[in-house]
């Protein structure tokens, strides 16, 4: 099991350091315990109430670098507070990573509370990606009932839904706009299609067309 050890006070004062260390020491302790791995220690002076810490930055690196199974904290509060500690927790626990704690002696056992909360914002967050996908199948259904033909007119259709592609293909762009769909329709159309457009790229291209034409 790899994993990260976080340390966190939240001033720089002389007894803050020595904080930092006995709990460099004691979760060094706790990750042999559990015969983790540690690929990385990470100590840090700055307020649990921000999300913007260095600090924070390099677990996310780490994390998109290599295979991180844990990250191991002193309590809950040193990876954050307020709003900041529950934002973190719920995206390690979308990542897959486990959190463990000195304090609790393991895996983090949250309270009721925090419970709910990140169920609640789990199904939020359910719900967004059906509504998105949603939008995306009635543009979709919009553009071919108008006569759009997307097998004909769109380039690349091997590669895949959803992969990014460099080039927003303006030509389908204004031939959605003829067929009186919106922009944010268009949009929907094309990412559908795996274009990583917003509506906004989309109004923009159109308007750059329109300018051309008229030049």
């Amino acid at each position: 099991m790899n994993a990260i050890i976080y340390c966190r006070v939240s001033t720089r004062k002389e007894e803050q350091e020595t904080s930092l260390a006995r709990q460099k020491e004691e979760l060094l302790a706790l990750s042999a315990a559990h015969g983790m791995n540690v690929e990385k220690i990470i100590e840090e002076q700055a307020s649990g109430y921000e999300v913007e810490r260095e600090g924070i930055f390099e677990i996310f690196d780490c994390i998109k670098e290599q295979k991180i199974d844990a990250i191991v904290i002193q309590d809950e509060t040193r990876l954050g507070r307020g709003n900041a500690r529950i934002a973190l927790i719920h995206f390690f626990a979308k990542e897959g990573i486990t959190i463990y704690t000195a304090t609790q002696n393991g895996k983090l056992f949250l309270s009721e509370a925090d419970s709910m909360v990140l169920e609640i914002v789990s199904i939020v967050e359910e719900y967004q990606r059906k509504i998105h996908n949603l939008k995306i199948k009635r543009g979709m259904q919009r553009a071919v009932e108008k006569g759009y033909k997307p097998q004909r007119n769109l380039t690349n259709r091997d590669k895949g839904s959803g992969r990014e592609k460099k080039e927003v293909p303006v030509s389908e762009i204004i031939r959605l706009k003829q067929n009186k769909l919106t922009f944010s329709e268009i949009a929907a159309t094309l990412r559908g299609f795996g274009y990583e457009v917003s509506k906004a790229t989309v109004h923009r291209r159109y308007q750059e067309h329109m300018k051309e034409e008229q030049v």
